[in-house]
């Protein structure tokens, strides 16, 4: 009965030890996110993923850039502007009344110039001849033609004239200056006047028209939401299993979710430096996957079949560049 018994407990441990060295090593083989073996040894020569559209630059916010009561709004939802085109006009009444103002000044400025310069003119003949009488009187002093009074009083003469005219140089300087002054003051009113006029800061398409005529708006108002001209760019997260068989330039296909239609074509063109954590379509705040992923970003061909914070399906072929 011993014998028996010695016999049979190798045979249970080796029994118990089996299940446990089968699961060790089916837990090192790769799993899909749906939790399937991956095999390892075959050749992958495209990748799908779930991507977004959306602009070069991101969807942006086109602010006002002063404030005011809008008297007409010229834009519209999927319209396209051109950078400068005006997009809202506002109340402007007093900017033109101190731009008119300015320009009124600026005018006759020139007029006060040239009424300085003839006075400061008229002094400068005045100051030649009294500089001749006293050069007169001197001579005639010095022959007893003359009194020592009339020589003084010439002589004051001219002093005082020369006095005069710096003080007038002075103004005609001022005056100049003056129109320099009302150049720039009126430059200002110009600007002032030129922002009541709200302008496109660059191209593209407007997503949405937030404001209406009458809507008082400030810097801190938001006209619409804004798509920079150029390419749309489907976003895309590819896992880490694959992610570093993904370059710059490789070709793409885009097709509808779930479809095999296609709506564009394009090429990869930025691919992210680090593997982070899933997040792109990540819909719910308790989602634990613990796999991580590498932000693709392919820029399409042909944005006409495509819309805007569409999600659709992005191939990748890893042997084209």
């Amino acid at each position: 009965m011993k014998h028996l018994l010695f016999l049979t407990l190798p045979f249970l441990l080796a029994a118990c030890g089996k299940p446990n060295e089968k699961k060790s090593a089916s837990a090192e083989v790769p799993l899909t996110e749906e939790g399937f073996p991956i095999d390892t040894n075959m050749t992958v020569t495209e990748i799908t993923g779930i991507a977004r559209i959306e602009p070069q630059g991101k969807i942006i916010a086109i602010n006002a850039e002063t404030s005011g009561f809008i008297r007409s709004v010229l834009f519209s939802e999927n319209k396209k502007v051109t950078a400068g085109d005006i997009l809202v006009s506002l109340d402007d009444d007093l900017e033109q009344a101190r731009f008119k103002q300015a320009q009124s000044r600026l005018k006759t400025q020139p007029t006060a110039i040239e009424a300085a310069q003839a006075t400061l003119n008229s002094l400068q003949v005045r100051l030649a001849q009294a500089r001749n009488a006293y050069q007169r009187n001197a001579k005639l002093l010095q022959g007893n033609a003359a009194t020592p009074q009339e020589t003084d009083d010439s002589r004051f003469a001219v002093e005082d004239l020369e006095k005069q005219i710096l003080g007038q140089r002075a103004i005609v300087n001022q005056q100049k200056a003056r129109l320099d002054e009302l150049q720039a003051e009126m430059e200002v009113n110009r600007v002032e006047l030129h922002k009541k006029k709200l302008r496109a800061p660059v191209g593209g398409v407007f997503l949405s028209c937030e404001v209406r005529p009458g809507n008082y708006v400030t810097t801190a108002s938001k006209l619409g939401d804004f798509a920079l001209d150029g390419p749309y760019l489907a976003i895309t997260e590819i896992d880490e299993l694959y992610a570093a068989k993904v370059k710059e330039g490789q070709q793409a296909i885009i097709r509808l979710q779930g479809s095999d239609e296609t709506v564009g074509r394009g090429k990869v063109v930025f691919t992210g430096p680090y593997l982070k954590k899933k997040s792109l379509f990540s819909d719910t705040s308790d989602n634990f996957e613990d796999r991580r992923v590498r932000e693709v970003h392919i820029q399409l061909d042909d944005n006409s079949k495509v819309l805007i914070g569409s999600r659709v399906e992005c191939v990748i072929s890893l042997g084209a560049q």
